[in-house]
């Protein structure tokens, strides 16, 4: 069987600590697969820089021109993890028999990778990478990310307990993934909903090499809010079950006060009245915001615009020869126009 072209694609924002022993593991790694002819010597890497603010995209860069393995692709600005990976994974599809995406503090087993390319040639479309355990997790951590795969269980949406984004897509994963076109990207849940044929494997994941984590508890917690809501409206269905038990309450109170008012043991009091107009005045407040939540993204979806805009891409445009021989120079590298495309996604 011919060995397939892999593509790995690795997000980055704000990585500079830890990019270049990235970049040393992961081109030593693939330089290996080629060598036992597991992958095609045509395999790349490619580095998407989300918009970060330190040298990331230098690093990239100065990478690519020393080594062809290596491809840099910068987006305009920040948009977020998911739609720099949808960007790498689009950018990479049509020259790739396979892509695997995997974030650049490298906690996910490189190793694992061998894996992966195992089950896509006995044909698997979709292979997700599952961490075994999660140890290295905080108390809290690993609770909240337990609650969150419980809760999204049951609200319908049909997602890889303990997968994350490092996972195998073939090219007619690639292909049928494209056609989703929705701004609001919820990858983890989209993909299962592809139907192609898919596997797991299990591995343990590993303490960050270098820097901090870009997915403190805030960010968590709206990414988690991104998938209910992107997902489920089940939220919206909760909302409408608590106003008619509200109601029904209600009403039972009403009867009951207006038995009290036949019966003479009527009682004035404001407690109960304040309570109630809190009680009732909160709800509200949020069943409207949720709602606004949910008219949010469909004014999002209606816009059409797109999810991202690629500044620079070396992947697509190679990097002239005499630049690779010569090892680049800082005229060539810090060149803005080159590698730059106008191309919108």
């Amino acid at each position: 069987m011919k060995s397939p072209v892999l593509t790995i694609v690795v997000p980055c924002y704000n990585e500079q600590e830890v990019l270049p022993e990235t970049i040393l593991q992961l081109s030593s790694f693939l330089g290996e697969m080629v060598k036992e002819e597991l992958v095609s010597e045509k395999s790349k890497i490619l580095f998407v820089d989300d918009g970060s603010k330190d040298h990331t995209w230098q690093i990239i860069y100065k990478s690519s021109l020393k080594n062809e393995m290596i491809r840099g692709l910068k987006l305009s600005r920040n948009v977020g993890h998911q739609n720099a990976l949808i960007a790498g994974l689009m950018t990479a599809r049509k020259a790739s028999d396979c892509v695997i995406s995997i974030d650049a503090d490298l906690q996910d087993d490189i190793h694992t990778i061998r894996e992966f390319l195992i089950k896509f040639q006995e044909g698997y479309d979709i292979v997700y990478g599952v961490r075994r355990r999660r140890d290295t997790d905080t108390f809290f951590k690993r609770n909240s990310a337990q609650g969150f795969y419980n809760l999204m269980k049951k609200m319908g949406v049909d997602l890889i307990y303990n997968h994350a984004d490092f996972r195998l897509m073939s090219k007619r994963a690639l292909d049928e993934l494209s056609r989703y076109e929705e701004v609001n990207l919820f990858l983890r849940g989209i993909i299962p909903l592809l139907g192609l044929r898919s596997t797991t494997i299990y591995y343990d994941r590993k303490q960050r090499l270098a820097g901090e984590t870009k997915y403190p508890l805030k960010k968590m917690l709206a990414f988690s809010f991104e998938g209910i809501t992107s997902f489920s409206i089940t939220p919206i269905r909760l909302v409408l079950v608590i106003g008619f038990m509200s109601f029904c309450i209600s009403f039972l109170f009403g009867a009951y006060f207006l038995g009290l008012k036949f019966f003479g043991h009527t009682e004035m009091g404001w407690t109960s009245l304040i309570t109630s107009i809190w009680l009732i005045g909160g709800l509200q407040l949020i069943a409207i915001g949720l709602i606004g939540e949910y008219i949010g993204k469909i004014y999002s979806e209606t816009k059409r615009r797109p999810k991202f805009m690629i500044d620079i891409d070396t992947f697509n445009m190679p990097i002239p020869r005499h630049i690779i021989n010569d090892g680049g120079n800082e005229n060539e590298l810090f060149n803005p126009d080159f590698g730059k495309i106008s191309e919108t996604n």
